[in-house]
């Protein structure tokens, strides 16, 4: 199936919830609202769709320098380096391995690149755990730089860098 990269529209925050909420716990449940603010204060967002222009999967990042409050971010952003930093990445369950992710993070390395940045950043929970999601991100290059325990330690992450 032929897909396309665009940045994530007003429109599309229904399909982003419904994704996202069903990818919990590897993302937060959040509300519409609250991603509503959280796609304004985004530095980068990206929607992979199909033909019809449905989503398929969706990713949110920010660059250095903002003020989202994400302890996530703030680890990266206290490590000093010039990152692009991915908070969320979210498929749709019946189009993994069609390669919506992988379309989502070419996109978010050659914007790297082409900003001088010297990584890409994320985390993954491995408490609740997410093997495949682990996985993914080593089989692109993301190697574990820390680890910490979140949300008031009910989420335990992987801190994981790319180096460009």
């Amino acid at each position: 199936m032929n897909t396309s990269l665009r940045p994530i529209a007003a429109s599309d925050v229904p399909r982003i919830v419904e994704l996202n909420n069903a990818a919990a716990p590897a993302v937060p449940i959040t509300p519409a609202e609250q991603m509503t603010e959280l796609i304004g204060q985004a530095d980068l967002t990206f929607a992979v769709v199909d033909p019809a222009d449905a989503v398929l999967g969706f990713l949110i990042g920010f660059r250095p320098g903002s003020s989202y409050s994400s302890e996530n971010y703030r680890y990266f952003a206290e490590r000093g380096t010039d990152f692009l930093y991915i908070d969320r990445i979210v498929v749709d369950p019946d189009r993994r391995g069609a390669g919506v992710g992988r379309t989502l993070y070419t996109e978010v390395f050659d914007l790297a690149r082409a900003e001088g940045r010297t990584e890409v950043t994320c985390e993954v929970n491995t408490d609740p755990p997410n093997p495949e999601s682990l996985a993914f991100h080593s089989r692109l290059g993301f190697e574990r730089v820390g680890e910490q325990s979140t949300k008031g330690g009910t989420v335990t992450v992987a801190l994981l860098a790319a180096t460009l």
